[in-house]
């Protein structure tokens, strides 16, 4: 399986404005185990907010990939990231989502491990009989290779061979600190969560968060509501944006190294924004053009499994694959610390009415993916043509937009919202090209 030749599933030809992918690539159980391998457990991963585990035992867990991952707050503050798995027979030691706990205690024998992961009892241990071998072996939590935070946000790798998180990211920061930056003491997610599996591969996700094609078709009934809110007809209080206002702003798209991609709108709006009313504190605290910025719409994929998303409100999409066509997804809706009732409750209706499982938007978007999952599952099928809006428009480099803001990214292209362009799904793909190719060669995914 690992001799498999990744680089004939994605057609990349930037002399003749070709970019092709071939749905062998979401629908091949061998192509998800060698993402899994080479991707997901060999780059950093999206774990939590720093908020999300603020007290000493606070924890959380997640997934890198195929493994079961414990983040916790040890009693000193230290941040760790562990293997969920009890040394003595791998059953789960972390059996809830989040909590608060100064130990972790194995179900099945009860071995116990404190918060920064020490092994604090292995039970009735004095009349095991056991050997000075066993004695002298490391009995703790296994911790993973690489933990470290950026603006409050926890990456993990299982891989020690990754850059740093400030390198790994490179000039696709400046978009990540517009979500983190937005207010004065910090972000932080807002208590509950939207949490939902979907019938469909998880970069089917990973492309929907940069694809404004899609909108006015798949989201016509949301469209429809927005008309009659319009009108006064509707829901007046949920601050809806009228969408038709986007297609004459101007809009772009910049990749940069290693998978990230952004795309942003110029918003005719602003004042729906939950942020519009504290403006002058934030240009005050980040500068008017940053601050400037956070008022467009923005969506960044932070390659492979997190999308920050700023199209309603500020969420984050933590995606997590389960097999080639399963993917759950996590949303997460960020406020600043310390936000204003009535702009905390603001934020949360918009985040209710468009993005929640529930709400006008995503239930399309999930249906959808279904879709494509059979017919991406079509043998006969050839190659998809879904990537090439804006070809003509793409340049490489740093259009004039990103050298004002001091940004190199690889490629750019601005222009009207109307061209709905799909260059922002190359990037993704030739990261995932690189990374799956270094793997089965047996290369390191990082020089």
């Amino acid at each position: 399986m690992d001799q498999m030749n990744v680089g004939l599933y994605v057609d990349d030809r930037p002399e003749d404005r070709v970019f092709r992918v071939h749905p062998a690539v979401y629908s091949d159980p061998e192509l998800f185990e060698l993402e899994m391998k080479y991707i997901f457990e060999r780059t950093w991963i999206f774990l939590t907010l720093e908020s999300e585990i603020a007290r000493p035992n606070d924890f959380v867990t997640t997934r890198i990939g195929r493994t079961p991952v414990l983040v916790t707050r040890a009693a000193n503050g230290k941040i760790g990231a562990f293997i969920n798995a009890c040394r003595h027979k791998g059953a789960t030691v972390a059996r809830f989502e989040r909590g608060n706990s100064r130990y972790h205690v194995c179900p099945y024998h009860g071995w116990a491990y404190d918060a920064s992961g020490k092994n604090v009892d292995i039970k009735d241990r004095k009349s095991g009989c056991y050997a000075p071998a066993f004695d002298a072996e490391n009995h703790d939590l296994l911790p993973i290779a690489r933990v470290q935070s950026y603006k409050g946000m926890i990456f993990g790798s299982l891989c020690a061979d990754v850059p740093a998180l400030e390198d790994f990211f490179g000039d696709a920061r400046y978009f990540i600190d517009m979500w983190m930056e937005q207010g004065p003491q910090g972000m932080e997610i807002i208590p509950g969560r939207c949490t939902y599996v979907y019938r469909g591969n998880w970069k089917f996700q990973m492309e929907n968060g940069q694809d404004a094609y899609h909108f006015s078709s798949t989201h016509a009934s949301f469209a429809e509501v927005q008309r009659r809110r319009m009108e006064g007809t509707g829901n007046t209080q949920a601050r809806t944006y009228d969408w038709k206002k986007r297609l004459n702003q101007e809009s772009g798209t910049y990749d940069f190294p290693y998978g990230h991609t952004t795309v942003w709108i110029n918003l005719a709006e602003v004042e729906k924004r939950p942020i519009y009313p504290v403006l002058t504190e934030i240009e005050a605290r980040v500068g008017k053009e940053k601050a400037q910025w956070m008022l467009k719409q923005r969506n960044v994929v932070c390659f492979p499994n997190l999308q920050m998303a700023d199209q309603i409100t500020p969420f984050l999409r933590l995606i997590r694959p389960i097999s080639v066509d399963r993917t759950e997804l996590c949303n997460l809706l960020l406020a600043p610390v310390g936000e204003a009732p009535e702009l905390r409750a603001w934020r949360i209706r918009q985040f209710e009415d468009f993005i929640n499982p529930g709400g006008l938007a995503t239930p399309d978007d999930v249906a959808v993916f279904g879709e494509m999952q059979r017919g991406c599952a079509i043998p006969e099928l050839p190659w998809l043509q879904g990537y090439e809006r804006g070809m003509t428009a793409l340049q490489s480099g740093a259009d004039q937009t990103a050298q004002a803001l001091g940004l190199k990214p690889e490629h750019s292209l601005k222009g009207l919202l109307e061209m709905q362009n799909e260059a922002g799904l190359h990037a993704p793909f030739r990261e995932w090209v690189r990374l799956m190719k270094a793997g089965v060669e047996g290369r390191k995914a990082y020089s």
